[in-house]
Formats: C-alpha cells, sequence, structure tokens
C-alpha cells in the first residue's frame, strides 16, 4: 500500500471516529429521564467527544495532507466545499454544543432531586437546531468525498 492509501485508510477511520459522534451524542444527551441518568450521559459524552475530536482533527490533517501530496484536489469544487463545510460547522461542534452541554452540567451540579430541571430540558431544546445542521453537513461531506461529484 502506498503512502497516499495508507493516508487515505487514516482519512476514512477519522471519519467514522469523527462524524459517527455527531450522530451519536445527540441521541445520548436526550436520553435521561432523572438526574442520576443525565449525570451519566454528560460523562459519558465527554468520553466520546474527546474520540470526536481526535477524529475530526485527523480528518482535517489527512485531509490537507492528501491535497498536498495530490495537488490537483485543491482544483476540485467537492474537495474545496468539503474544507469549506468542515471550517464552517467548527464553531457549532467545538463551541456552541459544548458550551451548552457545560451549561446542563452546571445546572445538575446545582440541582437537588432526581427529576431533570425544566431549565436543563429548554437547552437542550435549544441544541436541536445546530445538531440537525451538523448532520446535514456530515451527510453531505460523506456525499462530497464518497461520489465526487464536481
Amino acid at each position: 500500500m502506498s503512502i497516499y492509501g495508507i493516508i487515505v485508510l487514516i482519512h476514512v477511520i477519522a471519519a467514522v471516529c469523527g462524524l459517527g459522534a455527531t450522530f451519536a451524542l445527540p441521541i445520548l444527551m436526550n436520553r435521561p429521564k432523572t438526574a442520576a441518568q443525565a449525570h451519566f450521559a454528560i460523562h459519558v459524552n465527554a468520553g466520546i467527544e474527546k474520540l470526536a475530536k481526535i477524529g475530526s482533527i485527523t480528518l482535517l490533517v489527512t485531509g490537507l495532507v492528501l491535497g498536498i501530496l495530490n495537488p490537483d484536489l485543491f482544483t476540485k469544487i467537492w474537495f474545496i466545499a468539503s474544507l469549506i463545510i468542515y471550517v464552517a460547522v467548527q464553531p457549532i461542534a467545538a463551541g456552541i454544543l459544548p458550551k451548552r452541554i457545560a451549561e446542563q452540567k452546571a445546572i445538575l451540579d446545582g440541582h437537588t432531586g432526581e427529576d431533570l430541571p425544566e431549565s436543563y430540558h429548554q437547552i437542550g431544546k435549544s441544541m436541536a437546531p445546530y445538531n440537525g445542521f451538523l448532520h446535514s453537513a456530515a451527510i453531505i461531506l460523506i456525499a462530497l468525498m464518497v461520489l465526487k461529484p464536481f
């Protein structure tokens, strides 16, 4: 296998790790019905988020390395669009959503009882459009990388 082929393999594995977590995290965070379950979900989320960050950074680095090894990629609209979409979702994936989850954690840390406070649910609901945007972007990225339509 060539160096290029090895980097493509690493790129695909990184995509599975990074993009897979993008789909899993909202499901995990929307399941809790009690404060104890929510604490556990936040704890599990932290571990999954580390995998997602590593996968996401690896995805960017390997994508750029592939472009350096094959400069023709920088003339392909699908490649450039993929880079633009990746950069566009980073403020949400690395900024907004982790901040909202930290807000949920703070609410839980200051809460007594097993019921989930309404403010916890409100923050969860406010994340739905962001998660929908991330899911859409992930599907588009996958389609662009697999189909290379233009």
